[in-house]
């Protein structure tokens, strides 16, 4: 059977290193000097918060209305800097036509829990 994809197939080990996991946002603010980036401040059940900076601005003009969802993120992403400011993963979307929305998971699932 084959898929159509708009990527290359990757085998099962290369998916198998990337670590998507549970985060609820504490905190989100706009990055001043830039009109895309959202900074979050996350419970990802890793003992401390991170923080992660996600170009979805234009989608979430409000965007205190994100805090105390629980969205997922790869956690184990390489940081970097973006407008000198670290982000430590990244958030998972989905987009279609024009419309990106974040990926959430039903308030009962732990904070740091593996998705897979």
């Amino acid at each position: 059977v084959e898929l159509k994809n708009e990527k290359k197939a990757i085998k099962f080990d290369d998916f198998d290193k990337v670590e998507i996991r549970v985060a609820e946002v504490k905190e989100v603010s706009k990055v001043e000097g830039s009109e895309k980036l959202l900074k979050f401040r996350l419970d990802a059940g890793d003992g401390e918060d991170r923080q992660i900076l996600s170009g979805i601005a234009k989608f979430y003009p409000n965007e205190r209305e994100l805090v105390g969802k629980k969205l997922q993120i790869v956690a184990n992403l390489k940081p970097r800097k973006m407008m000198g400011l670290v982000s430590q993963g990244m958030i998972l979307s989905a987009e279609h036509d024009g419309n990106l929305t974040v990926l959430t998971v039903d308030p009962s699932v732990p904070n740091g829990s593996q998705i897979g």
